[in-house]
């Protein structure tokens, strides 16, 4: 398996802060792909069909095949053939996405990518880090707060980080030379690393990472960890772990058999369900490790400013918006954004808010497909509305408080439509895995986007070296302009779209909190 990079968080650390490793693993075979932290896939409760999923793949029997374990807070390394141990190079730090509750370094292989580096003659190290996910990670409440356990999924993401510093000279890397890259949840996470104690990123005096890469992700604007939503979970993970009667309900989640747990764990609303956005589990304020809102710290320049790409996939909310087809009026879309996603906002808010959105066919997500993928009243405006809150229009909005924040440091945006046209979804969220990943296709799309992710990785600028085949990508502050890329070709995008709705979005971004 991948080498560890801390303590079993099972047991006695359950729900605590990841605990380093301390002694040697002596000889170690890590050529494995290693396990899966514990998944949440779907929510054992709910409708009949997400029940049975749910229930059917917390089986030990699936936990076992899928290699589920709370001992999975691992790394996995890939390196170009040959690489000796001086060889000082530059480092690609990936952090899967789901939402906060699925996904694993196992499904993610980056020897791919390495060996476009090479052909490139830019090679590079490859890592990637499990971390914990779902209650495991990122249980939130009152409780949780008061004993210091929140957002343990970030602390396992910052101590995989940490492992690299420890330990990647050993095997060619340099230290000095890491970027941070995620997708979705990933992305998220990315700007909660840079944003972690107030934008403290060092290590032994050393900084973490140099630059960062954000698909599909930013600043999400979130409620406190003791916040009523967040104590909704809590209440009700202790109550189906058998533990409501209990002086200390956190005690006795730590010490519930595993599958109590991971059941308990998982009877909440999943992201692939009628909640959708409304996220059971997220990095939340804590006042230490986050000390606030990352909308907030963003504003005030609390994060370590490095340079960044940051882009979105043009269809981002359609995949979230398929499991809604009661909205079929306005109506029901306000009270849908009202009751479910932002319950604290007043209604007349959210109506204003869906109002920035033209309530033509013709104009929601999948966008510029006419009559087309409408596959319930209002799913189109819907699909809009959650792609922009959470990725999209936030995107710019986060841009717009960087520059403000950090004008010197350098940032490259992007809108990806090369899978314009693909029924009902368009290029929907996580399309970019396949594309910019893995390369499944291998088209212009793929082959420009790596090529200017590896010429960041080894110079901060995606520019540096890139061939001339791709043209010039300008930073986004110079006139604020996207690299559109499609599927032959790119072109520049002014960054201005649905400009009526960021505005609102922007002057309520404070108060717009999952």
């Amino acid at each position: 398996m991948p080498a560890p990079f801390a303590q079993a968080p099972e047991g006695r650390l359950r729900l605590r802060p990841p605990a380093r490793l301390n002694s040697s693993l002596g000889t170690f075979d890590a050529t494995g792909i290693g396990p899966s932290c514990p998944q949440m896939f779907f929510s054992t409760e709910g409708n009949l069909i997400t029940s049975l999923l749910g229930n059917l793949i917390n089986t030990p029997l699936f936990q076992k095949a899928t290699g589920q374990t709370e001992d999975c807070l691992t790394v996995r390394v890939h390196r170009p053939a040959d690489t000796k141990a001086n060889a000082k190079l530059p480092v690609l730090f990936w952090i899967f996405g789901g939402g906060f509750e699925l996904g694993s370094t196992q499904m993610y292989d980056g020897s791919g990518l390495v060996s476009t580096g090479v052909d490139q003659k830019k090679p590079f190290i490859f890592v990637s880090v499990n971390y914990r996910m779902g209650g495991f990670g990122f249980l939130a409440g009152k409780e949780v707060l008061a004993d210091g356990a929140s957002n343990l999924g970030l602390l396992d993401q910052r101590m995989g980080l940490e492992w690299v510093q420890d330990n990647i000279a050993a095997f060619g890397g340099d230290p000095e030379k890491v970027t941070i890259w995620g997708e979705s949840a990933g992305a998220i996470s990315v700007f909660d690393q840079m944003a972690l104690y107030d934008g403290d990123n060092t290590y032994n005096g050393k900084k973490l990472f140099r630059g960062a890469i954000m698909n599909s992700g930013s600043m999400i604007p979130t409620d406190p960890v003791d916040c009523d939503r967040a104590q909704d979970i809590y209440n009700t993970v202790v109550r189906e772990a058998g533990c409501a009667s209990s002086r200390d309900t956190l005690n006795c989640l730590r010490g519930v058999d595993y599958d109590t747990f991971l059941n308990a764990a998982n009877s909440v609303p999943g992201i692939l369900s009628y909640s959708s956005i409304a996220l059971s589990y997220l990095p939340r304020q804590d006042g230490v490790v986050l000390t606030d809102s990352p909308t907030t710290l963003a504003a005030a320049g609390k994060y370590a400013a490095v340079p960044m790409i940051i882009g979105d996939q043009e269809d981002e909310g359609t995949l979230f918006a398929l499991f809604q087809p009661n909205i079929t009026s306005r109506d029901r879309l306000v009270d849908y954004l009202w009751k479910v996603v932002f319950p604290d906002l007043q209604r007349q808010q959210i109506s204003d808010l869906v109002d920035t959105y033209d309530s033509s066919i013709l104009a929601g997500s999948p966008f510029n497909t006419g009559i087309l993928n409408n596959i319930y009243p209002e799913f189109k405006r819907l699909s809009a509305i959650l792609g922009d809150i959470v990725f999209t229009l936030t995107r710019r909005i986060f841009l717009e408080a960087t520059v403000a924040a950090h004008p010197d440091v350098p940032s490259w945006s992007y809108l990806a439509s090369y899978n314009r046209g693909t029924p009902i979804l368009g290029t929907f969220h996580a399309s970019d895995i396949l594309q910019v990943f893995y390369g499944l296709l291998p088209n212009y799309a793929s082959r420009s986007i790596q090529s200017y992710y590896i010429s960041f990785v080894h110079t901060l600028d995606p520019n540096g070296g890139t061939s001339s085949e791709y043209p010039l990508w300008p930073q986004w502050k110079e006139k604020k302009e996207l690299v559109q890329f499609w599927n032959n070709k790119s072109n520049l995008l002014k960054d201005d779209f649905r400009s009526k709705s960021e505005k609102w979005i922007s002057a309520n971004v404070d108060i717009l909190k999952i």
